[in-house]
């Protein structure tokens, strides 16, 4: 997932923030604190913080017996060091891949750290709805339990793409693709929690700039084919989707008493090389600040891991974590109206697509 240039707009919003502060123009002294907090990796009521790593919040998880998981993404970045760190902790991992060859090697990397180490390869284009329906019917047939679902994979395009269904790629991959992975899965997770009494778990892996988001920008046709698209402001619609089905879902497990949570995850953003391409524009100082607010990628995999595997988020559901702890999304992201009108939208599209009609 190449998301250089998504980081290099969102480094500059940080960068004009980091400004303000040298200025003395602070917001609010709420603001002040939580940015020290950040950058100190002060630990939270969770006991972890924005420096923990994803090995640390797995630590002293026990896992007794043996969990399978499938993580989108996994070939590179935190999606790849999510499905090490699991794998470490003895879940058997199944990757979803466009590149097969990049999963393999990712593969033979885990199994050098962890030789025991079970781990599937299955091939998936997640802006396909009919490459997604082939994916699931592989997995299904293995005749495997499924504990945890990580969707964690994303896309970021500057320019207009559409998918093989006619619809804008940013949003068909991050949101439309991993809410019909979930749909054709769920009954699975909640056939394996039913059966070995331990809660599954599903991740969705968004992004804290869903705040930037307005609510006049957020129309469900306009999101499918965009008439003035910004790559920055679909990325982000995206993720404000997420975690509206994160919180949309959680409803509806709960009205239905299945033993299956889903939670909504911001990893932070990861430190890349493109921070030093911009050295030249900025100070010294300010080059610094802004090197302390990007994460390493393990510290980046730590949200995800913690609610995968932790005990202290079991029975937790339809929340949204930062840095290991829960955290406050957006006024939009937390609308219940608009995460049911959004998943009553979805589902109306995917039925259409999947079953055309007869004649």
């Amino acid at each position: 997932m190449d998301l250089d240039k998504f980081h290099r707009a969102f480094i500059y919003t940080w960068f004009s923030t980091i400004a303000a502060i040298l200025q003395f123009k602070i917001p609010s002294f709420a603001l002040m604190k939580a940015a020290l907090k950040y950058l100190v990796g002060i630990a939270g009521p969770s006991g972890f913080g924005s420096k923990s790593t994803a090995d640390q919040v797995t630590q002293h998880s026990s896992i007794n017996s043996q969990l399978t998981a499938i993580i989108t993404g996994a070939t590179s970045g935190i999606g790849a060091e999510t499905a090490r760190v699991l794998a470490k902790r003895g879940v058997r991992i199944v990757i979803p891949a466009r590149d097969l060859k990049k999963a393999a090697i990712v593969k033979e990397s885990i199994q050098k750290e962890s030789p025991m180490a079970e781990i599937i390869l299955l091939e998936i284009d997640l802006s396909s709805f009919a490459s997604i329906q082939r994916f699931c019917a592989q997995f299904l047939s293995l005749g495997l339990p499924l504990h945890i679902l990580i969707n964690n994979a994303g896309k970021f395009s500057q320019k207009l793409e559409f998918s093989e269904d006619k619809i804008e790629m940013t949003f068909a991959t991050n949101y439309l693709g991993h809410f019909l992975l979930t749909e054709l899965l769920l009954e699975k997770m909640v056939e394996t929690a039913e059966a070995t009494g331990i809660q599954g778990r599903i991740v969705n892996v968004t992004s804290v700039v869903h705040n930037w988001v307005k609510r006049d920008q957020f129309r469900f046709c306009k999101l499918l084919n965009p008439k003035n698209y910004n790559g920055t402001r679909a990325y982000a619609q995206s993720k404000l989707a997420n975690i509206l089905h994160a919180k949309e879902l959680s409803r509806q497990l709960k009205a239905r008493n299945a033993n299956v949570a889903i939670n909504a995850v911001h990893p932070g953003i990861v430190k890349t090389g493109i921070i030093r391409d911009h050295k030249g524009f900025i100070t010294d100082s300010l080059y610094f600040m802004a090197s302390k607010l990007l994460k390493s990628t393990s510290q980046g995999a730590a949200t995800t891991c913690y609610v995968a595997l932790s005990p202290q988020t079991e029975g937790i559901s339809g929340k949204y974590f930062a840095d290991c702890n829960e955290s406050h999304c957006s006024v939009l992201a937390n609308d219940e109206t608009e995460a049911l009108k959004l998943w009553k939208g979805t589902r109306v599209l995917i039925h259409r697509r999947l079953l055309p009609p007869v004649g």
